[in-house]
């Protein structure tokens, strides 16, 4: 049932008047330099924000075994972070309305060159509008706006009348296990709402990742002699050609695939990182690229990781060096499948009304080509995911940063989303 109006524009209310906290401690967030394997001291920090709203906390390692033995797992390689799942519970006194899950993650992405930064890339700093820094979209104003937009209802003597979980998650940005390991864990409940920058839309249906490692040898050389020797680097740049062709393919396929269709290049091949050689007067020996690829939904990750690895195998026997020095291919990081998210759910009409209150405009939805934690309740547990979140800039780039005006209204729309999907009851 809609929520009351008084009670929608007191919700509203409450959230602007701890805006200004909610805003002090999403910058506390950003300080915090949570790339993949330190984010340790930024899950500790969430905890104690969550031990001391009185919610029971659960703080858990990732589990390599069961990992592994799911299909959704990623392989826990020596990079894989050992930083801490933080689960926030919220229980009712009486259970009468529908329970949910807010996740959201702290690991984030290299900085990358500190020059590239008007500022140090964590020293938050505001803007006009926009709060800037790594993570400060992707995705700490989430992370706070989960918190805060609980507090708005507390603030006003409620609660959520159904069971809450708040989730804090490592390793989206590398594998999707931290929110696998909360679903192997137990964690479940009537729908998943993870505040993403999506620019004040919810994500219809999202593409898969694979992360893949190849590795060429070659044969070294003085470079007065570079005849005599086989190029490593030159013959990477073969086969990252062969995968331009693969990656042209499955795009030329996206008519095949719903709501992918008028996306322009829904699969994306990334070369993210190369390395070779060993001196730069001789022929480079060695050489190895860490790739990125899209699938769509409904493509099984182990059939599309079959299909890379045939692919370049059969590029390589037809080079007149690879074909008898193959190059080795190593799945080292995200092995996950994408969603699509059903309409006509009950928790996005809720979402909707929602939204409309708190933006003042219909709830819009798109596609878009990226991972999201959200295909872990979508394909593993059938409920409702919902991905929607604030406006941003540069994401995973330089000077990334979020709309705080838009953090405001996102929080909003949440605060109201829990109200009417959970209901409410007096604080215990």
């Amino acid at each position: 049932m809609p929520l009351d109006p008084v009670l929608r524009q007191d919700i509203l209310a409450s959230v602007a008047t701890g805006f200004e906290e909610q805003v002090a401690f999403t910058r506390q967030l950003v300080a915090f330099p949570s790339t993949r394997g330190a984010e340790h001291a930024v899950q500790d920090f969430v905890f104690r924000a969550m031990k001391s709203r009185g919610y029971r906390v659960d703080r858990f390692a990732m589990d390599g075994a069961a990992l592994a033995a799911h299909p959704g797992g990623a392989p826990v390689t020596p990079e894989h972070s050992d930083a801490p799942i933080v689960v926030g519970i919220h229980h009712p006194r009486e259970e009468t309305g529908r329970s949910l899950i807010l996740q959201s993650h702290l690991d984030v992405v290299p900085a990358g060159p500190a020059a590239m930064w008007q500022a140090g890339a964590f020293e938050p700093r505001i803007a006009g509008d926009w709060l800037f820094g790594r993570g400060a979209a992707d995705m700490k104003a989430g992370a706070a706006a989960n918190l805060y937009a609980l507090d708005a209802l507390r603030r006003l003597g409620l609660q959520p009348a159904a069971t809450v979980y708040i989730q804090s998650v490592v390793e989206e940005e590398s594998t999707g296990n931290g929110a696998l390991m909360t679903h192997l864990r137990g964690y479940a409940a009537d729908a998943v709402l993870i505040p993403e920058p999506e620019d004040e839309m919810l994500v219809r249906a999202n593409t898969g990742v694979l992360w893949f490692q190849v590795e060429v040898t070659g044969l070294p050389a003085h470079v007065r002699e570079m005849a005599t020797g086989t190029n490593a680097i030159d013959a990477t740049y073969r086969i990252i050609e062969a995968l331009r062709q693969l990656e042209a393919a499955w795009n030329a396929a996206k008519d095949d695939h719903p709501y992918f269709d008028e996306t322009p290049h829904p699969i994306n091949l990334n070369i993210g990182k190369i390395e070779g050689g060993d001196w730069a007067s001789s022929v480079p020996c060695w050489c190895r690229i860490d790739c990125r690829i899209a699938i769509y939904p409904g493509t099984d990750a182990a059939v599309a990781a079959a299909e890379i690895s045939d692919h370049i195998a059969a590029f390589a026997r037809h080079d007149p060096y690879l074909s008898n020095n193959p190059p080795r291919v190593t799945f080292n990081g995200f092995r996950a499948e994408g969603y699509v998210l059903s309409p006509g759910s009950a928790a996005e009409e809720v979402l909707g009304r929602a939204h409309e209150e708190a933006v003042g405009a219909p709830l819009k939805t798109f596609t878009t080509p990226g991972y999201l934690d959200t295909r872990v309740y979508a394909l593993y547990d059938r409920m409702p995911a919902l991905c929607y979140g604030p406006i941003s800039r540069n994401i995973h780039g330089f000077d990334e940063c979020v709309s705080l005006s838009s953090v405001q209204r996102i929080t909003g729309a949440m605060a109201l989303f829990i109200a009417e999907w959970c209901g409410t009851e007096k604080l215990a």
